[in-house]
């Protein structure tokens, strides 16, 4: 029941793009690499930090593998977060993680230690800061009404009408309703679950939400500031059940910042001189 090491992690999950047809999503890749490594729940269940953000320890060490990988030329990825096998990759089984690690650290030694600290950390994890600081607000600072108030807005930014809040106790813990329209021809009722959660949500949670939906709307949303257990994600997904789409506290801080709810990206101006512009004016 050991955490596997950043590197252990590493032919597992070049393993898992190759069965996912040579790319995936972070939350793909994730999922199928603890499947083909057998990670078990009770390891999956422990946090990196677990006084910030909700994250876990395999996740955070899976981050670092993606990091490790693309910079030895066997992964690349998008600006969409997609990652991918490189033509160097296709033409290996496996790789020794040793000298993978020897590789990088050798590249990144001569770099100074500013800018090492800014190149050797793959984005998802730079950007650990600001939805530190969310996950914060949003679990500490916000009240459960407040919080359903958020969702409500969110899904009503996102192109849901009718989106109500419920949130009567004894309601099956359904917090809210709310219609999707779909490229304004198709609609569905949803009833949506909205949680401030540090950990992570299990797959009896996701039973217990199923139960009050049925009979009562076409699709179910399941929105935490935790993280989901892959036993969770099976049973939202799980044949001949009426499917609940989940988002998790990472998903949540990209749609807010995509809304500029609460969030805000800052641009920085770069200025430069033309001098050869100006050398044209010379007689």
């Amino acid at each position: 029941m050991l955490l596997p090491t950043f590197d252990n992690l590493m032919n597992p999950l070049l393993q898992a793009l190759r069965m996912l047809g040579g790319s995936g999503s972070v939350e793909e890749i994730y999922f199928k690499t603890i499947e083909i490594a057998d990670i078990a729940e009770e390891v999956l269940a422990q946090l990196h930090n677990p006084g910030k953000r909700s994250q876990n320890e395999v996740a955070y060490r899976l981050g670092w593998a993606r990091t490790y990988l693309r910079k030895y030329g066997v992964l690349e990825n998008s600006s969409r977060g997609v990652w991918s096998l490189t033509e160097k990759a296709k033409n290996l089984e496996s790789i020794d993680p040793a000298e993978v690690v020897r590789f990088v650290r050798a590249m990144d030694r001569p770099v100074s230690s500013k800018k090492q600290a800014s190149d050797d950390v793959a984005p998802e994890l730079i950007e650990e800061g600001w939805k530190d600081k969310l996950s914060f607000v949003l679990t500490q600072k916000l009240d459960p009404a407040g919080f359903e108030r958020l969702i409500q807005r969110v899904l009503r930014e996102s192109g849901f009408v009718q989106v109500e809040v419920t949130g009567r106790t004894g309601d099956g813990g359904i917090d809210g309703k709310g219609i999707a329209r779909i490229h304004g021809f198709m609609s569905f009722h949803v009833l949506f679950q909205c949680k401030r959660y540090k950990g992570s949500v299990g797959a009896s949670e996701i039973r217990d939400f199923r139960g009050a939906m049925v009979g009562r709307s076409d699709k179910g949303l399941f929105i935490t500031t935790g993280s989901f257990t892959s036993s969770a994600v099976k049973e939202a997904t799980r044949d001949g059940a009426p499917p609940i789409d989940l988002v998790d506290g990472d998903e949540l801080a990209e749609k807010l910042k995509e809304l500029a709810l609460g969030v805000t990206t800052e641009q920085v101006e770069h200025v430069s001189v033309d001098t050869a512009w100006f050398e044209r004016l010379i007689q």
